[in-house]
């Protein structure tokens, strides 16, 4: 098995809902910096950590937001040649999660890894040898949604604590959360 471990990151609604119309169906100001700070912090100040999105996930990131600062970009796709194209010089393109997880482990200057989505490349990565935690905002609250955070085994996941993560619950705009942290066992 490889060394890299694979942390996901997702908020979801009550039906696991987690985006609609390429776009996230509530505005937590505070749950996005949350998202920022757990995919850029990094305890060596010489390396950075990697992103892995599905192209999808990269098409529906603002313009102004691409890529996302302080962290290595990395973008999965089955059309890596033409989505290659269309992309800022140090955005990775590659075909596949173990691709992804490759180029990482080819560098030095990477600490972590952050699957940020969508659906897809969520449920590969859970799929993975590699996963280790998925850090999941769990919005207490039903939205219309057309894009899903994938079910997966709480029995080979266990809730922990972990510092740096609130795990009461946290209110913005009216919206109930708890962020919750699971290890896989």
């Amino acid at each position: 098995m490889t060394k890299i471990k694979l942390n996901l990151i997702a908020a979801a609604c009550e039906n696991m809902g987690i985006g609609v119309n390429g776009t996230l169906p509530w505005r937590l100001k505070n749950e996005m910096a949350y998202f920022t700070k757990m995919t850029s912090i990094v305890q060596d100040n010489s390396r950075q950590n990697a992103v892995i999105m599905g192209r999808v996930t990269w098409d529906c990131i603002p313009p102004k937001y691409k890529p996302l600062p302080d962290r290595i970009n990395i973008v999965l796709t089955r059309n890596v040649d033409d989505v290659k194209k269309g992309v800022p010089n140090g955005v990775e393109v590659v075909n596949n999660l173990d691709e992804a997880i490759k180029f990482i482990e080819s560098r030095s200057d990477i600490e972590a890894a952050w699957v940020i989505g969508g659906s897809h490349i969520y449920k590969a990565a859970i799929e993975h040898p590699n996963c280790e935690k998925i850090y999941l905002t769990e919005i207490q609250k039903k939205f219309e949604c057309d894009t899903f955070f994938p079910d997966f085994d709480r029995k080979q996941f266990q809730l922990v604590n972990e510092d740096g993560v609130v795990s009461d619950k946290q209110t913005e705009n009216g919206i109930e959360y708890y962020t919750r942290v699971y290890k896989k066992c």
